[in-house]
């Protein structure tokens, strides 16, 4: 059955709404749900394996009565923005932990959201604030972007007396995105993996913290990109200094990494990267319409579109250049049935892609004759990239009619799970093998790319070796190693 969802009511809504799609696809995101007593749950629900992130989307005209004080004004914003909205997030909250089975996408009940919330699932409650970015600006001209300033401390003692500083408490956070950085966050970190990677070392720093402070959302993101842990691979929020118990982060951090070669650097790198999210958001689309055809179900985590979406921007960027380029090499000149295979490594240890392109000039039946044999080519590739694989535990394999050449395409992809590997499995593919010659060792070419989130250009310093503490070449102002040395 068909799946319709809502697009927002309100103009702020149906942009938190197309924000959310870009992140999470257009599977896992949904807005306006609602409980089983015909009231909202939340304004958009996005969900991805045990995580489920509630968004909350409110705006209040408190501020454009101009004659009224500042702190009042501020007072009854506030209340009305976040304290009420807090109230109702730790109710949504508690919903779903009780009642994950009673959540509808219809007021009437009559159509249940249609994702299994787990038993283990782990809430983030998330408010977006809107209606004082012009009064925050107007209120200090030191306020830049007239985002609020955010701090999180040990209880509720702390009183939102000055104008624009939201006090939150420690415990059970909640997250305030307000108008200007909202776009920020989701459009930086668009992808699941990016934006649940930033909430979870956020959550972590406020409770690992007596009292966190910062003077924007935007201003944290750029903390949270400037600090990289390399004893475990990921971003985080703080600092080295054991000793610590408080993090403070002044306003203009975000202005000034936004201007940084290496932000600019990775904006262009990225680009290419959203080939992987249209191959997507076709299939999402696909799913949600009932037209996906094959036994795979997006929507229970077993697919290959699930794996797929794992994939954080910094791998979907090695990905789609792999695809690309072998789309843009396909043989030419070669008649008759040509095959075209490419092996990809996943970001995720143990998990692997092959990438089938078919050229067939003599097509009568596509759907019934043609793409159940293109299905089956893929199958065995996934096989025989096991056996030549063997700590391989996940392939995905995406077929496509080869582009140069094709006036119809239609994308096929199967999730081999080939962690209990046996013999007779190893053998069948191998004999299957016969003739097409999957992953033979002596056609195969072999490239190695690295790849990082924010790349380097080596053109733009040399081959001189820069000391990391040294100025970065490129003339930021800022040391290398949180410049080009990234």
């Amino acid at each position: 059955m068909a799946i319709k969802k809502s697009s927002g009511v309100t103009f702020t809504e149906k942009l938190l709404g197309e924000l959310c799609e870009n992140t999470f696809l257009k599977v896992w995101a949904y807005p306006n749900l609602y409980k089983s007593d015909g009231k909202e749950l939340c304004d958009v629900l996005a969900i991805f394996e045990n995580h489920v992130f509630l968004f909350f989307d409110r705006e209040s005209k408190k501020f454009e009565n101009t004659d009224i004080d500042i702190l009042l004004q501020w007072s009854r914003w506030e209340k009305e923005v976040i304290q009420k909205q807090i109230i109702t997030a730790e109710g949504a909250k508690r919903y779903i932990s009780s009642f994950p089975d009673k959540i509808y996408l219809d007021q009437k009940r009559e159509v249940r959201f249609p994702i299994p919330i787990p038993s283990n699932v782990i809430v983030h409650k998330i408010i977006v604030a809107h209606g004082a970015e012009q009064a925050c600006k107007n209120f200090s001209s030191n306020n830049i972007y007239g985002s609020l300033a955010i701090g999180y401390t040990g209880s509720k003692a702390t009183q939102n007396s000055f104008p624009f500083m939201v006090h939150l408490e420690k415990n059970d956070p909640v997250h305030i995105f307000d108008s200007h950085n909202l776009k920020i966050i989701l459009g930086e970190l668009d992808t699941v993996f990016d934006f649940t990677e930033f909430i979870k070392a956020k959550e972590e720093a406020i409770k690992k913290y007596d009292c966190i402070y910062y003077c924007g959302e935007e201003d944290l993101l750029a903390h949270y990109f400037l600090n990289y842990d390399d004893l475990t691979n990921r971003y985080c929020i703080g600092t080295k200094d054991k000793s610590a118990n408080a993090i403070f982060i002044g306003e203009g951090e975000w202005q000034n990494f936004s201007k940084s070669k290496a932000y600019k650097l990775r904006k262009e790198a990225n680009e290419k990267s959203y080939f992987w999210d249209r191959l997507l958001q076709v299939t999402c689309k696909n799913a949600l319409e009932d037209t996906l055809r094959g036994n795979g179900n997006i929507f229970n985590a077993q697919s290959a579109i699930h794996e797929m979406a794992k994939e954080p921007r910094f791998s979907r960027r090695t990905l789609s250049g792999v695809m690309i380029d072998a789309i843009k090499k396909f043989p030419e000149d070669i008649p008759g049935l040509v095959r075209n295979l490419s092996y990809m490594p996943s970001f995720y240890e143990g998990v692997a892609y092959v990438f089938l392109q078919i050229k067939h000039p003599n097509i009568v039946d596509y759907e019934n004759e043609y793409r159940p044999r293109k299905q089956r080519l893929l199958e065995i590739a996934c096989g025989v990239a096991k056996n030549r694989f063997p700590q391989l535990n996940k392939i995905i394999g995406i077929g496509i009619d080869a582009p140069k050449f094709s006036h119809k395409n239609s994308e096929d992809f199967i999730l081999l799970n080939c962690e209990n590997w046996t013999e007779e499995e190893a053998t069948l593919f191998e004999d299957e093998n016969k003739g097409f010659n999957f992953f033979d060792q002596n056609k195969m070419v072999k490239q190695f790319i690295s790849n990082s989130d924010f790349p380097t250009q080596k053109n733009s310093i040399g081959n001189k070796s820069v000391a990391r503490n040294a100025n970065c070449p490129c003339g930021s102002g800022k040391k290398y190693k949180r410049c080009c040395g990234l």
